[in-house]
């Protein structure tokens, strides 16, 4: 994969933050480790989504560093290539605001799993990590401790927002949509009483449901199995 295509695609998941309502005006962004490189590739500083190219976007080392690029780049930077440093098996972070999702974190609360959709996705509930400040690696140094050992994709950094994260940056990114799905709809939930909780193993038969047999599978082939 070249930094170009990285670039491209980084530069088209913006896209999916703004359709999906989950950042306004230059917040938010995604990131995507460069395959076989100590690189990342994230969005610019300050930058609008309307005004995004792949030529705009950032490429820094993993110690947040610029390497490449026009703009400066995003002030969530350290906190990204901390996640990278600290997790080779992640590919991709993304950050946003989105509405319901940082009405938990503003409360310090973990969206509870009281849905089969989040047992499938996140296999309990979404966490909430620590308040840090921006723009250095003590937000990156809490989104992986608070996800040390659990299978949420997702944590809430209090009082801040949403951060995400995914094999690739468009595994990231489904996660930061599900993320403010789950939690819409657990606020509403909870206007009506409370929620009723899943078992634990019924979530962990879901889960396993969902990420071993959902979905279309390749053979070493190529063709799709079920």
């Amino acid at each position: 994969m070249t930094l170009q295509l990285v670039r491209r695609q980084v530069c088209e998941l913006h896209a999916e933050l703004v359709r999906y309502g989950l950042v306004v005006w230059t917040a938010g962004n995604v990131s995507a480790r460069v395959p076989g490189e100590d690189l990342m590739v994230i969005k610019p500083s300050g930058v609008g989504y309307d005004e995004l190219t792949p030529e705009a976007m950032v490429v820094c080392d993993l110690d947040g560093n610029l390497v490449a690029g026009d703009y400066a780049p995003s002030s969530d930077t350290a906190a990204h290539a901390y996640v990278y440093r600290h997790r080779p098996d992640v590919g991709g972070v993304v950050h946003t605001h989105s509405t319901y999702a940082s009405a938990w974190a503003a409360r310090g609360e973990p969206v509870p799993c009281v849905l089969t959709a989040m047992a499938d996705e996140f296999g309990g509930e979404i966490p909430v990590g620590p308040f840090a400040l921006i723009g250095g690696d003590d937000i990156g140094r809490g989104i992986v401790e608070t996800l040390d050992g659990h299978r949420s994709p997702a944590v809430l950094m209090r009082n801040h927002g949403v951060f995400t994260i995914g094999r690739t940056a468009k595994a990231a990114v489904k996660a930061a949509v599900m993320t403010e799905d789950v939690a819409r709809t657990v606020h509403l939930a909870r206007a009506y009483g409370e929620p009723v909780p899943i078992d634990g193993k019924d979530v962990d038969a879901l889960y396993d449901r969902y990420q071993n047999v959902y979905g279309q599978r390749s053979t070493t082939d190529g063709a799709i199995v079920r």
